[in-house]
């Protein structure tokens, strides 16, 4: 799409970047399964935290478009989709505004959380927010540091699915932070292709992703060694925790994986990868669903 036909509207809806957004709902999916399966199932506070964990990726993408562009670390040569910012859709006084906006939006479904689950669903809050937008942006922008994938294993993976948990049991389970692991892996994942993807203009901007420190074919093997972990998390949940054979349902994506990872051992250009990216985001949204499907059978 040529920038100089793109709308408004538009413009707002790619800095939101639709197709990062089920990486978002992944984890509360299985969150939710695994409260049906303890019998604590609560509709209201579960509608909330995938309300809450939508708006906190959107919060991401904003923010990490505004900052990316001070930082000079979206050139016009990227290979990724278009920067709203760099692209001059939108100025950096409105996608500040827009930030403003998200962050309202998150305490106000955070208030809700709050008074269901009690100061620990505060802090955590407050801490995922601080970590949006740290994550390019502030002092030390720790996606800049080769810290990008322990951010998104533990707040889009770890802290969503046993937040979501919580906010419906008010306990955990090792259950519960054992298959947050996995989910986490392929949302990992799919920042991994990411960075992959846009090493040469990283590296020139100074941005040390863990794909720039590791090269292509570190970042390939990191990219494969997350998938495998999403896995071998369903065999813990079945041979340790007992959480039954159904969550090797979760193993009917394992085609797609597999064909993922080969791709990306050999892609380089621009439009392999962004298809690979959208991949990937899709295997962690099937592998959550059959993840859920497998424990609810299994309760």
């Amino acid at each position: 799409m040529a920038t100089e036909t793109i709308t408004r509207r538009q413009a707002w809806l790619l800095a939101a970047r639709p197709k990062t957004l089920p990486a978002a709902l992944s984890p509360v999916i299985v969150g939710t399964a695994l409260a049906f399966a303890d019998n604590t199932l609560a509709w209201l506070p579960a509608l909330a935290a995938a309300l809450g964990a939508l708006l906190l990726q959107v919060l991401s993408n904003f923010a990490n478009d505004y900052s990316d562009f001070f930082r000079g670390a979206d050139p016009h040569d990227r290979l990724g989709p278009v920067r709203v910012t760099s692209a001059g859709l939108i100025t950096p006084a409105d996608l500040r505004k827009g930030i403003i906006a998200v962050i309202a939006a998150v305490a106000l479904v955070g208030l809700y959380l709050i008074w269901v689950g009690g100061w620990p669903i505060l802090i955590v809050g407050v801490a995922a927010i601080v970590a949006a937008l740290a994550y390019t942006g502030g002092p030390f922008p720790f996606g800049y540091y080769g810290l990008g994938e322990v951010f998104v294993l533990l707040f889009f993976g770890v802290v969503a699915v046993c937040g979501t948990y919580y906010v419906q049991s008010l306990a955990l389970t090792s259950v519960v932070v054992t298959a947050s692991v996995g989910v986490g892996a392929l949302v990992t994942a799919i920042l991994i292709v990411n960075n992959y993807r846009d090493i040469d203009t990283d590296r020139r901007a100074g941005k040390r992703t863990l794909a720039v420190r590791l090269g292509r074919r570190g970042a390939r093997l990191e990219y494969a060694l997350f998938v495998a972990v999403a896995y071998g998390v369903t065999l813990v949940l079945w041979l340790v925790e007992g959480a039954g054979a159904w969550v090797l349902l979760a193993w009917l994506t394992a085609p797609l994986a597999v064909q993922l990872v080969r791709t990306l051992m050999t892609a380089t250009d621009g439009p392999t990868l962004n298809h690979t990216l959208a991949g990937t985001a899709r295997l962690g949204l099937l592998y959550s669903l059959l993840l859920a499907a497998g424990i609810v059978l299994g309760r």
